[in-house]
């Protein structure tokens, strides 16, 4: 029995709608990871991108536990001697809560190529409208993608 590999031409990609309304940052996070490498298809390539688009609503609203919200620390760089800037979860909900779960979903796809290739099909807004309703994305319970 030979190997399937997925080639570019053979993907069907869908679009998957995501509503992270009083869900989990991690548990979210790792489930579209999932989707967006193609793990949840029976054609999963690891070198191939074979993922789906996902549309993720409501970002403003995801939740943390224990103290994350003024503990954990986000980091940027300008490049310049001195200009670490730092600022916490609250603070960066309050900015740009789309931020908060597009840095979490990148930190678990692959680094270098690929992973920025994946990236760029995770479509995700504050509140609970979206400018995706042309491709009318799937509504999916992200709970249940790929229990681990």
């Amino acid at each position: 029995m030979k190997s399937y590999i997925a080639k570019k031409e053979s993907i069907d990609r869908k679009w998957l709608l995501v509503d992270a309304e009083e869900q989990i940052l991690g548990r979210t996070a790792s489930r579209i990871a999932l989707i967006l490498r193609g793990k949840h298809k029976p054609t999963y390539t690891p070198y191939v991108d074979t993922g789906d688009f996902v549309v993720v609503i409501n970002a403003e609203k995801i939740k943390v536990t224990g103290k994350k919200e003024t503990d954990k620390m986000y980091y940027r760089h300008s490049g310049y001697v001195g200009h670490l800037k730092k600022e916490s979860l609250g603070v960066k909900r309050e900015k740009k809560p789309e931020d908060i779960l597009k840095i979490a979903v990148k930190g678990m796809l692959p680094k270098g190529p690929l992973g920025r290739q994946m990236l760029t099909k995770l479509k995700i807004y504050a509140g609970a409208e979206h400018p995706h309703s042309a491709q009318q994305p799937e509504a999916i319970d992200i709970n249940t993608v790929l229990n681990r």
